[in-house]
């Protein structure tokens, strides 16, 4: 079952005084959406592996007038859980605290039958997309625990929820993503004060979709900004209480 909160008005100072992390923060929805919660008052942390990118998005996040946000460049793909662990400590040295983590970065990998998919291909999108999500929440907690009301959102896909042939490791990944939302949500119901939900954002016109669907018309489909009421719902404090559900950014 599938939650919609597509039709969300954010306030304009939803986010204000919240520190959220967003990973993939470079390109595409993950930029989108830290431009998005700092235009509501968050002071964001930009997590990606390309820092000329990443110092874009800072660019356009202070010449809007919003909270000077901080740059962590990382390759998940190469990422241990001490680089998660230093992370962490960073985090708690120059905040003291996080509000919000929103895991955006993902691979797509290749699209084959399984009897032809690269190994290492398997293995590099199951670590970016399912174990640094793991190592990062699992270090990011203690953090997390110090909000009042802190919020992990996992990006999902409809392929994670029915299998669908020739998605490989993306798939897979999807179907981990959605289990590790559930295990951690229950974990953390009654004992935090921290949400844990899965997010769909639904056919949308970034790198990642050009490449999955190559005939596709980038216009026939929504952009990162249409679809950014759902990520402000579930970061903002109207969210509080909603935990261990899978929200579509989209109707369709």
């Amino acid at each position: 079952m599938s939650e919609y909160a597509g039709d969300y008005v954010a306030p304009p100072s939803l986010l204000k005084d919240k520190i959220i992390l967003v990973t993939g923060a470079g390109d595409g929805i993950g930029k989108v959406a830290a431009k998005t919660f700092a235009a509501h008052g968050a002071t964001v942390i930009l997590l990606g592996r390309t820092t000329p990118k990443l110092e874009m998005v800072y660019d356009e996040i202070e010449a809007a007038g919003g909270p000077q946000p901080a740059i962590f460049p990382m390759d998940l793909n190469e990422a241990r859980i001490e680089n998660f662990e230093n992370f962490a400590e960073a985090i708690d040295q120059e905040f003291g605290r996080l509000d919000g983590l929103l895991h955006n970065a993902s691979l797509l990998g290749q699209r084959t039958p399984l009897a032809n998919y690269n190994f290492a291909t398997w293995q590099q999108v199951m670590q970016v997309n399912v174990n640094a999500a793991f190592g990062l929440t699992k270090t990011l907690l203690p953090l997390l625990e110090k909000s009042e009301a802190g919020s992990v959102v996992f990006t999902s896909s409809s392929v994670g929820l029915k299998g669908r042939a020739y998605w490989g490791a993306y798939s897979v990944s999807k179907f981990a993503t959605e289990g590790l939302m559930q295990v951690l949500a229950d974990e953390l119901e009654g004992v935090s004060s921290i949400r844990v939900n899965s997010l769909n954002p639904g056919a949308t016109r970034t790198a990642m979709r050009a490449t999955a669907y190559p005939a596709e018309n980038p216009k026939s489909v929504s952009s990162p900004e249409e679809i950014m009421p759902t990520y402000l719902y579930l970061m903002g404090n109207d969210s509080r209480g909603e935990s261990g559900k899978h929200f579509s950014a989209q109707k369709r």
